[in-house]
């Protein structure tokens, strides 16, 4: 894959979000943030992920100053409740089984600081589960998938047997918005190549 014109850097160490740039054709570098996340509790959930990914990038912008760098974090809402990554595997269990037959939003926050331009967006996509089965809940949660995903679930693996219904981008439950993504990586003079 040629590289796209300029330096692109992803501030993050999700082998997911990588994966999503590839698929979109940025050659991209990956070089994780030193930002610790944490809900602050007066923030709602679209101000809580646009604040972490704009500090993710920028912390690694500060260091790459010709590169084009991207942040980006997602969460599960339910019930106006931030869903993050589970602890353990009781905070797991709790989760799927409150998103278990309900619709929740999955909100990312993607930040893009360049040389010339910043660039902040927020993209949501509805889901619904069906009521899990208790064998498929004990199986999923046997297996390494819930435990470094926001909401307990990867929609991208065995998790995808659990939504019903999805309203928006796909992708975006993945951890990048792409379309949205690669139209403002065009303002920062960064093209996907097809090959």
């Amino acid at each position: 894959m040629k590289p796209t014109q300029k330096r692109v850097i992803l501030a993050s160490m999700s082998p997911r979000r990588t994966e999503l740039l590839a698929k979109a054709g940025i050659h991209h570098e990956v070089i994780p943030s030193n930002v610790v996340e944490g809900v602050n509790g007066r923030e709602a959930a679209d101000e809580y992920v646009g604040r972490l990914a704009r500090e993710k990038a920028m912390d690694v912008a500060r260091l790459h100053r010709d590169a084009v760098v991207i942040g980006s974090d997602t969460v599960v809402v339910l019930d106006g409740k931030i869903l993050e990554k589970p602890a353990d595997r009781e905070e797991a269990s709790q989760m799927l089984r409150r998103l278990s037959g309900a619709t929740h939003d999955v909100l990312t926050g993607v930040s893009i600081i360049g040389p010339e331009r910043q660039d902040l967006f927020v993209t949501t996509t509805r889901v619904t589960f069906i009521d899990i089965p208790e064998a498929w809940l004990d199986g999923y949660l046997d297996s390494a998938e819930p435990y470094d995903k926001a909401g307990a679930y990867g929609i991208q693996g065995s998790g995808g047997l659990f939504v019903e219904r999805l309203e928006g981008d796909y992708y975006n439950v993945v951890g990048l918005p792409l379309m949205p993504l690669v139209r403002t990586l065009e303002g920062h003079g960064v093209t996907p190549r097809f090959l």
